[in-house]
This record gives structure tokens, C-alpha cells and sequence, in this order.
């Protein structure tokens, strides 16, 4: 028998058996006054998707949610809770893999597992004014399987040796998550974002970013004070990239 999980009090639990998207969930919700720290959570999903409006496998045994946060900030500042989410993610992953898995957010909001993609965050905002309204953190976790026709390897919990069940998964994933949006409501990105760079694929090495009719080359040299990815170039200048897809060169 599946056990409820127990969540902050911060947090309003809604389960569902299958729907098309949680983040359309989440974002019907929020229209209709749902308070902040609703959390939709499907068993299974008919219209995933990821960034860029690409499908995201859904199959049931994996985790799919949506956090709704009130951030009541600029859009450019409420992008920063997709860094927020991926720490508070990262932090559960470490503690549900066995050692010595390497755990590491890939920019801007994927995790990977020794290089392996193993989840994802698409962070979704609507605004009112100059600030945003209502921002949904959509996450799916491949926790019993992983997609095997990507352009890059994949995994999934089970296959990198951990058995932990949906409902501890989501438990000490929104523990972790509150923690961190505290931090960052009280403190600002400085920590998120250090914490970030902690866990960072591919800092300091040779990256390739592919934006809509380019593709840039150079060294991933860090993130700037609001999440952009500083792309330091052949020619020792600095370029910053808000949108992308990163992939590493074969060694």
C-alpha cells in the first residue's frame, strides 16, 4: 500500500492517477487561486513535455510533479527558482544514489548521474504587471526507466542502483526545496547559485552551446549573478548565453 508523504506545512498535496501535463495542472490551478506550495503530482503523464516543447517520456514508476510558488518578483529574478529547484534536487539525489555516483546539474536545468541524464526542470512563469503572478517548477525523475532513443545517454534511479519509492522521493525532494526557497527569499542568489557551481557539469571545460541558428564554442567559465551561462571564448572574450542547449565534446 502506497504511504501518503509527509511534507512541510508549506505544502498542499495533489495526487492524480494520470493528466495531460502537470505543469498544465499546476498553471489551471494557479488561475483559479491556488495557493502557494500546491503541489500536482501524476502518476503518469499523456503531455509531458520539456524545454523547448519537446516530449518528455511519461511512462508510469517515474516521478512527475509541479511545485506552484508565488515569487511575486520580475521575470527576470523568478528565473533564478529553476537554479533553486536543481540544487534542492541534486541534494536529493545524493542522498537516495549510492557513492560514489557523481550527481551534477547540467545548465540551464537538467541532472545528471556520472554524466547520464537522469531528470529534469522546466520552470513556467505568467506574470501580473511587472511581476510574476504564478511560477510552476514542473520535475520529472526517471526513477524505474529511462528513454534509450535520445541524443544523449540517459538513466534512471533504479539503473544506477537505488530503490528508493516514489513517495520518499517526493517527501524529501519538497523538504529540500522549501529549504532552499527560503534560503533564496531570505538571502537572495549568491548561495543558490554557489551551491549550484558545487555540483556544476562542466565548469572550467570545453563546452559547445547550441542556440536557435548557432552554435557557440568555448570554455564554461561559470554562471553571472543572474544564471547566465558565461561562455569564455577562443579569443579571451566573454560571452553570456540566457538560452541554449549544451553539449560536451568527445574527448
Amino acid at each position: 500500500m502506497n504511504v501518503r508523504p509527509v511534507l512541510p506545512p508549506f505544502f498542499t498535496l495533489v495526487e492524480l492517477d494520470r493528466i495531460d501535463s502537470t505543469n498544465e495542472e499546476a498553471l489551471r490551478r494557479a488561475r483559479s487561486g491556488a495557493p502557494e506550495g500546491t503541489i500536482v503530482w501524476a502518476r503518469e503523464q499523456s503531455g509531458g513535455r520539456g524545454r523547448r516543447g519537446r516530449v518528455w517520456s511519461s511512462p508510469p514508476g517515474n516521478l512527475y510533479l509541479s511545485f506552484l510558488l508565488r515569487p511575486a518578483v520580475p521575470p527576470a529574478e523568478a528565473a533564478q527558482l529553476g537554479f533553486v529547484a536543481a540544487v534542492a534536487l541534486a541534494e536529493t539525489l545524493c542522498l537516495c544514489l549510492p557513492s560514489p555516483r557523481r550527481i551534477a546539474c547540467k545548465w540551464p536545468n537538467d541532472l545528471l548521474v556520472d554524466g547520464a541524464k537522469i531528470a529534469g526542470i522546466l520552470p513556467e512563469a505568467e506574470a501580473a504587471g511587472r511581476n510574476v503572478e504564478a511560477l510552476v517548477l514542473g520535475i520529472g525523475v526517471n526513477v524505474l526507466a529511462h528513454p534509450i532513443d535520445t541524443p544523449y545517454s540517459a538513466t534512471s534511479l533504479r539503473a544506477a542502483g537505488a530503490a528508493t519509492g516514489l513517495e520518499m522521493l517526493l517527501e524529501t525532494l519538497a523538504g529540500n526545496l522549501h529549504l532552499w526557497y527560503r534560503r533564496w527569499q531570505e538571502a537572495g542568489f549568491a548561495a543558490i547559485r554557489a551551491r549550484w557551481l558545487d555540483h556544476a557539469s562542466g565548469l572550467g571545460e570545453p563546452i559547445e552551446v547550441r542556440l536557435e541558428g548557432a552554435t557557440l564554442r568555448g570554455r564554461f567559465a561559470g554562471l553571472d549573478a543572474s544564471g547566465a551561462l558565461d561562455l569564455e571564448l577562443a579569443d579571451g572574450g566573454h560571452r553570456l548565453v540566457t538560452a541554449g542547449d549544451v553539449f560536451y565534446p568527445a574527448a
